[in-house]
């Protein structure tokens, strides 16, 4: 076989798991949306089991649920009828999956499922098998074609497939948002590009704050204290009424030699870009590249004009976000 059979095999092989899929697509009818909500209002775990390769789906649909806010873990078929049953309690969702649904492992699973009365969950493709016939809530998958006719590639692909949408329209169900999901994903990449502007921004006594009627002199002492290069500017009611920057006084400082005796209220620009302190850091940076600043005041928006802190692009880049 020259190298470009091989590369025929490999569209070959991705064709039969495309028709697979497609199968399943035009499959997804109302116990599908039963199954979401069994396992959306499941108040214990959800606990996945399979046989060989669906095994190994098993155990990826439990991450994939569990990362978004459904306990669930899976089981070993083979260890499940020597003593890894005591794992799942009456309260429990069981979903087994099985092409055949008749694999020798799963018949004491499922009696135990029946004896204990926990809801039963298949995703099998022959109605005539045990599974389809003992299960609560049947998710019946499309019967495919393998690779090569026998090598578990289509059925394992529309399995993992259900599993995905099962997990994600659990999510939704459940109205599971970016921020629950940042609290189970505090690492990694997805750690950081979900990290609000409250988790990293400067507050209490390290904001620059400098009152806009005192002199520049004054101003300057501050802005070489705080180290910020920017000063954020405030009204007698300590509303914010502008901002300076290291930047801006230099430019300023050019035209003007009695720079240190204005007030700072001469100098400052006024409506500043504020950013709200649960915007993500990600769209802070934005603001900034696309407004060429290298700070944002950071507010709430039941109060805009009162400053809780300062976001600067030295901070976000450091948290590796981008």
């Amino acid at each position: 076989m020259n190298k470009n059979k091989y590369t025929i095999v490999a569209k070959d092989v991705i064709n039969l798991e495309i028709q697979a899929l497609q199968k399943l697509k035009k499959n997804i009818h109302t116990s599908f949306t039963e199954a979401v909500k069994q396992i959306a209002r499941c108040n214990s775990k959800v606990i996945l089991c399979g046989v060989g390769k669906s095994g190994l789906i098993a155990s990826k649909i439990a991450a994939t649920l569990a990362s978004v806010g459904t306990p669930s873990f899976s089981i070993s078929a083979s260890e499940a009828s020597h003593g890894d049953l005591g794992m799942i309690s009456k309260k429990d969702i069981l979903i087994l999956i099985s092409n055949s649904g008749e694999t020798a492992e799963l018949k004491n699973i499922i009696q135990y499922a029946k004896r204990n009365k926990i809801l039963l969950i298949g995703i099998v493709s022959k109605k005539e098998s045990i599974l389809y016939k003992s299960s609560d809530i049947t998710l019946l998958v499309p019967k495919v074609i393998e690779a090569e006719g026998i090598v578990p590639t289509a059925s394992t692909t529309v399995q993992l497939a259900l599993g995905d949408a099962l997990a994600i329209a659990t999510m939704k169900y459940k109205k599971f948002g970016k921020m629950d999901f940042k609290k189970l994903h505090p690492a990694g990449s997805l750690g950081a590009q979900l990290k609000t502007v409250e988790d990293i921004m400067i507050t209490g006594k390290k904001i620059p704050f400098v009152n806009e009627n005192v002199q520049m002199i004054k101003a300057l002492k501050i802005l070489s204290e705080k180290k910020l290069g920017m000063l954020v500017v405030r009204n007698k009611n300590k509303l914010t009424t502008g901002i300076i920057t290291d930047g801006q006084i230099r430019r300023f400082s050019q035209k003007n030699l009695n720079l240190q005796s204005l007030p700072v209220k001469k100098i400052m620009t006024k409506k500043p870009i504020f950013i709200d302190k649960n915007e993500l850091a990600a769209k802070a940076l934005s603001l900034m590249n696309s407004n060429k600043i290298t700070s944002l005041i950071v507010n709430n928006k039941r109060k805009p004009f009162t400053t809780i802190g300062v976001i600067h692009v030295h901070t976000i880049l450091q948290s590796n976000i981008s």
